[in-house]
């Protein structure tokens, strides 16, 4: 691994954790001061130009990745594609983005006012990646995209930054499963996602995921400060798809309920 990428995830993910002050904590618990592997890293973003997945991927390219899956999220109008490092010390990449056309002329009239103020200049520098948002945008704006989609909501208050990491929980030395994984958690005081049960998947599609629900952050829109939630951290097992060889893929179904672990309404419901 090239010291230019290390530096690249290690300054991602001291903007991750700034937002996800859990996530230090997680490590703590899972790792008890040891390190821990990261199985994916979740971006966000919308399909207009200048910060089209395609533009974004371009910065993994360069570090040495390659694409591999795609993937249709209808019923919340995303495509996503992951991507994959000859180096398995780094972590894979999911890449979503919002079919703005397919929501009302409201949203796509928001969302193309932020996306107009974005330099294309800075798109095609890797620090992007995680440099937060580059627009105003008022709380009833914001609000007005939640209405329609928790996914661009959450773009317009935080802008290009890792959306989740994801512990490899194979790699991880004292479990076996993703049930011990969320125990020790919610012993701890950890409140995991429950859309779709704790666990999404199985190993019948070789992926079992799980997630804790995003910490919430004070948030400064144009006309006030908001608490609203920001990241989140995910848990990944994989299973053999041949002797010696894991599933290396994403599953669209349980992804969809993983999506949900920012969603303010989820969390509601969740408490309730």
């Amino acid at each position: 691994m090239s010291q230019q990428v290390e530096q690249f995830f290690e300054n991602l993910w001291n903007d991750y954790i700034k937002l996800t002050p859990s996530a230090a904590k997680v490590h703590q618990v899972l790792g008890q001061g040891r390190e821990i592997i990261n199985d994916h890293v979740a971006f966000r973003t919308f399909n207009m130009a200048p910060v089209r997945l395609e533009t974004l991927a371009q910065h993994f390219i360069a570090m040495g990745y390659k694409p591999c899956g795609d993937y249709e999220f209808a019923a919340k109008r995303l495509v996503a594609k992951h991507f994959e490092h000859a180096d398995p010390r780094l972590p894979k990449i999911f890449i979503s983005e919002l079919l703005v056309e397919e929501f009302s002329p409201a949203v796509q009239n928001i969302v193309s006012q932020l996306v107009a103020q974005i330099d294309p200049e800075a798109v095609q520098q890797p620090e992007f990646l995680y440099s937060g948002k580059h627009w105003q945008i008022s709380s009833s704006d914001y609000e007005l995209l939640l209405e329609e989609s928790e996914y661009a909501a959450w773009m317009a208050a935080f802008g290009f930054r890792a959306n989740h990491f994801t512990v490899n929980v194979n790699e991880l030395p004292d479990y076996e499963s993703l049930e011990q994984v969320n125990q020790t958690l919610k012993t701890a005081g950890f409140r995991l996602n429950s859309s779709g049960g704790e666990i999404k998947g199985s190993p019948d599609v070789y992926l079992e995921q799980s997630s804790t629900m995003a910490d919430h952050t004070p948030v400064r829109f144009s006309d006030m400060e908001k608490v609203i939630p920001s990241c989140f951290y995910e848990f990944a097992k994989r299973y053999e798809v041949a002797p010696n060889k894991l599933y290396t893929g994403f599953v669209a179904a349980s992804a969809d309920k993983i999506f949900e672990s920012t969603d303010a309404r989820a969390a509601t419901e969740q408490d309730s």
